[in-house]
Parts: C-alpha cells; structure tokens; sequence
C-alpha cells in the first residue's frame, strides 16, 4: 500500500510540475512537441496527438507514424503537442523544441533557429517557463493544505499535553532523558510544539533542556552532539508520543474480553505494578506470554481489574485505540474556507522553512548517511490508506519537489534559472556548446546523487532483515 500511494502521488506531482512548464511554454508560443507522464524507453502504453480536426491514439507501440511528425503536418497542427504515458514510473518530461536539458544536446537542435523554439524567446519568457513546474508545485501544496484544512480541519497536539509524556531513542537517553519526559523548555525558552522542540534540539544544538519529570521539573545538560549521534545511528525519530493502552475492540477469542474487559477499558497496571503507556504493557505481557495476570484498567472513571490469561505470543486479544483525538486533549480547528486560505499559506510557509532548515543535518559528520531514496519517500506513508495522510504527504513532497528542483545544480530547473538570471543581469547568453557540457556534468552529479540515497535505503533494508 505504501509503494502504491508513493507511486500515485509522484504521478500527480509530477504531472502538475512538468504542466506548469508546458502552460508557460505554451502562453509564450513556444513548441512543446512531447509531455509525457513516466519514461517510454522502448515503447509507450498511450501516444496521443490531434490533427486533421481529430484525435488519433496509439497503444502499446514503439514507433510513431511518420504522418505523427510535425514536420508532415499542417501548418496550423504543427504546434499540436504529443501526449503520452510511459511506462516506467520513475518521472517524465515535456519535450520544449530549442531547449537543452537531459534529453538533448546542441546536436539535437535545429540547424537555424526557429522563431516557436525556446532558445529564441526573450530571456524573461525563458525564466517563466523553465520556472512554471516549481511555481505549480509550491502553488499545488499551498492549495491542498488550504482544502485539507477546509474538509479536514486542522488537529493540534500541544506538546504538554501528552501527558503520558514521550518514549525517547537511545541517543536521546544518552543524553540524559528518560521514558516518560515532556519537554517544557529548550535553552531558556518554552516549548509548546512538538515540531519546534525537534528542530531547536537538532538544528540549534540545544544545551539546556527543561523537562516535567514524575511531576518536578528537571535541567538536562546536552553534549552539544546530538545531531552527529543521530546521523551515526541513522536515527528516523528521536522521540515518540507514549500512547496509552485504550481497547477499541477484541479479536476473535479475545483472553480479555473472556476476562469481563469491555472496548474503552484503558489499562494502567499490571500485576499491581502501575504502568499506562503501550510500550511499556507490550514488553510486559511479552516477558509473561501463556502466564496468568491481573489487569487494572479505568472504566467510566472507577478502577476495575480482571484476571486475564495470556496467550503464548503474549498478546490479550484486543485491538488498541490509536487516534490521537480520542487519547489526549487535541485541540481540533475548523475553517471555513475564507479561513483556511491563509492558514494552508502559512502552514505550507512553516512546513516548507522547517525542511530547509533540517537540511543543516546533512552537514554535520555522517549527514551523507542520512539521506534516503524511495524507500525513505515510501516509509512516510501510512500502511493502510487514508485520504487525509495521502494528501498530506503529497503536499509535503510537492514543496521538497519544489525547493530541490530550484537548487543552481545544471540538470535541475534551478540550473536553467542560474544561467538565464545570469543572462539578464550581464547581458551576455551562455553559448550552446557551455550549456551541453554543464547540463552532462549536472546529470552526472544528480545520478551519483540518486544511487547514494537509493544505497542508503538499501543497506538499511539488509541491516533491517538481519
């Protein structure tokens, strides 16, 4: 299901980036003689293209007709352009006549250049159109969070009231915390967002940190290397909201449910030992599996127990409650949808900066290790399919989209705008020849890039299947 809903939202995103460069080509009158979703090396699932006053298609072919070409067209269906669907599904293209980029060099271009070719427009036309797939992907995620907060409403955590406090990885144990800590400060100022004490943690190399603990507050003194910790032990998160143990519902001959224990029952001892948090009753009933226990849990407020025997795989038989909403005190907005414009712009401001901003991790010793391919992409997805998670991720991914197609690297949108911003400001236009030669040392560069975060992915799959 994760693989599915990565696929189906790489599709959309770049569906949308790829038509934002072909409406700004095609406002300026500038040939667009291919779009095409997913790469069709070899052969195409769809070809299609209009001419002669009608549509005409293909499927499953590897050759276009010669009457396809454009040059065997009629003046006014030579500008049509040829839709296809590849069936490689690791991206696509728009095919703009004049313009060198992967799939093209200065031999592929027209001997003399054509008035409808890019290379011939005004340098500002070339910066809108070379600019319109990371402008439609910054726009699409700023809309699906406005319409996300307009269907859905927007669910707060603030980060005290989890009151069950926060299950820490072992780099942040080693720093001092403690299963159960809720951060109440960070070098001298409050914490209320769970995102913000990340980032001020990772990013700020926090070294005062103020935590409730067992209902007294408590200083902590960092190393100062928390982020090289976490780059070393390729941390995904430093820490975790403690679910409490709630029952939703029993499975079939559920040992619970045997035992007099009804859905809303929320467990906070064991064997007269108190304990309320998921992990903690999971290792438990694990280290006693096919043993009998005693369950204390809260029912409408009063305290009840049940004795409750225990499968051999140590489980109770119950399905646990895991929305938020229904755990702690989420505070829930709704919007109208006048409302939810501004808050989806400055939520997609805030997810947007706070993603750059983490990039600083990439820098610090062992950052490299960090990075992560599709298998990484695929992870932030949800096992089973939620329209609101879905959405969610694809807006997350249309800003990172956004902002790594916009870095100055040749090959990238960001290189095409390096060099024509140059050309505006010095008056002088890079020569073809300069352009080829960058754009194969761009594709070089961004190659090597994908088979090392691909890599990452990789090795982290063995080590995770020894």
């Amino acid at each position: 299901m994760k693989w599915l809903a990565l696929l189906l939202s790489l599709s959309l995103l770049v569906m949308t980036h790829e038509l934002g460069h072909l409406c700004f080509a095609k406002l300026f009158h500038t040939r667009v003689r291919r779009y095409y979703i997913f790469f069709n090396w070899k052969f195409s699932i769809i070809k299609a293209k209009k001419f002669n006053g009608k549509w005409h298609f293909l499927f499953f072919n590897s050759q276009t007709p010669e009457e396809w070409d454009e040059k065997n067209l009629k003046p006014e269906d030579q500008n049509n352009t040829l839709w296809g669907l590849g069936w490689i599904p690791l991206g696509g293209y728009c095919d703009i006549a004049g313009m060198i980029d992967e799939t093209k060099s200065e031999e592929d271009l027209e001997s003399v250049p054509q008035p409808w070719e890019y290379r011939t427009k005004p340098a500002w036309q070339r910066l809108l159109i070379i600019s319109g797939g990371v402008l439609v992907n910054f726009l699409s995620a700023l809309l699906l969070y406005t319409l996300i907060f307009a269907h859905w409403g927007q669910d707060e955590l603030p980060l005290r009231n989890a009151s069950l406090g926060y299950t820490y990885h072992q780099v942040m144990l080693d720093e001092g915390f403690i299963n159960g800590d809720i951060i109440y400060a960070i070098d001298g100022k409050e914490m209320f967002d769970y995102t913000d004490a990340t980032r001020a943690l990772l990013l700020d190399n926090a070294r005062q940190v103020m935590v409730m603990r067992n209902d007294t507050l408590t200083s902590l003194t960092m190393s100062g290397h928390l982020a090289e910790k976490v780059n070393s032990e390729q941390v995904r998160q430093i820490m975790a909201i403690r679910a409490p143990f709630v029952v939703k519902d029993f499975v079939a001959g559920s040992a619970a449910k045997k035992a007099g224990m009804l859905a809303g029952d929320s467990v906070v001892s064991i064997d007269g030992i108190p304990m309320a948090c998921y992990d903690e009753i999971t290792n438990y009933l694990s280290a006693h599996a096919g043993r009998d226990i005693i369950v204390g849990f809260v029912r409408n407020r009063d305290t009840n127990s049940a004795l409750v025997s225990l499968a051999t795989d140590g489980k109770m038989g119950v399905l646990l409650e895991t929305d938020l909403s229904k755990l702690y005190n989420v505070k829930h907005i709704e919007y109208s949808i006048w409302e939810a414009i501004p808050a989806g712009i400055s939520h997609g401001w805030k997810v947007l900066t706070s993603y750059v901003s983490s990039l600083k991790m990439l820098f610090a010793p062992g950052g490299v290790n960090s990075l992560g391919g599709f298998g990484t992409m695929s992870s932030i997805f949800p096992e089973y399919w939620d329209w609101q998670s879905f959405w969610s991720i694809t807006a997350f991914l249309a800003l990172i989209l956004a902002f790594m197609n916009i870095i100055p690297i040749p090959g990238l949108d960001g290189g095409h705008i390096m060099f024509t911003l140059w050309e505006i400001i010095t008056r002088k236009k890079p020569s073809e020849r300069f352009l080829t030669i960058a754009q194969n040392i761009g594709m070089f560069l961004l190659i090597a890039l994908m088979v090392l975060a691909n890599g990452n992915d990789l090795v982290r799959w063995i080590k995770g299947m020894l």
